[in-house]
């Protein structure tokens, strides 16, 4: 590990644990640019870690302070998540510039480090998400080319059983727009398709349903969605 220290960092506020890790990619065109963004002071913007393609692990911001990388963010009704969480910036060019897969090294790097910081702060399984997850109206990544369900098969974050439940029933837009705010994304349950549900919608197909992003409730979505809400994979912690 290479400690590249940023400057853009604060004390966490006194009695908060940290109980969530937050991954992003760089979205930037290289690995240097991303780095010197994330350490510079005009940014404003930085993570504790960043993992290249090579799975070399930069420690840029120790894990007491907070880093400044979730920005406007929410996640069970919880909006202080740079305070409460660890923030991982894994190389990667995003959809700017021509998002890729993550590399196996970098992979087997992030897998490491995260086992380590989960035993060391106890952090449940249920709260390493992505970017997009606690800010699903602004940001993509890590995106639908990271394998969350590698990492759950690793048991790292989850992922639902194969048996999904078979609905007995028509659910409503409202009824599912509560499910999702059950498992933590801040969304309306006005029981309308709007912009702000597609984009949560969106959001959670890019961690359970990657293969197609259209931010509908079609029927696999909420297969994905009725097998973690009965699996009860994101009850409280």
């Amino acid at each position: 590990m290479q400690k590249k220290s940023s400057p853009n960092f604060s004390s966490r506020s006194s009695g908060t644990k940290i109980d969530m890790v937050i991954l992003h990619y760089t979205g930037m065109k290289t690995k240097h640019s991303a780095i010197k963004r994330l350490c510079d002071k005009k940014a404003k913007v930085s993570s504790h870690y960043l993992i290249d393609v090579q799975g070399k692990i930069f420690k840029l911001v120790d894990e007491k302070f907070t880093a400044w990388h979730a920005g406007k963010a929410s996640w069970k009704g919880k909006r202080d998540i740079n305070n409460r969480s660890i923030g991982i910036e894994l190389v990667n060019p995003g959809h700017r510039y021509g998002y890729k897969k993550f590399t196996k090294k970098q992979v087997s790097s992030l897998i490491s480090l995260l086992k380590k910081m989960i035993k060391r702060h106890k952090i449940p399984k249920n709260r390493i998400l992505g970017h997009s997850d606690v800010a699903p109206q602004r940001k993509m990544d890590p995106g639908e080319l990271f394998d969350w369900n590698y990492l759950a098969e690793r048991d790292i974050g989850v992922w639902p059983k194969d048996q999904y439940p078979k609905s007995k029933k028509n659910h409503t837009t409202k009824s599912l727009q509560l499910m999702l705010a059950g498992i933590g994304y801040e969304i309306n349950t006005s029981g309308k398709l709007d912009r702000q549900t597609k984009k949560v919608v969106s959001a959670f197909q890019r961690h359970f349903r990657p293969k197609k992003i259209n931010g509908l409730f079609d029927h696999e979505t909420v297969a994905k969605l009725l097998a973690l809400n009965s699996q009860k994979l994101y009850r409280s912690t």
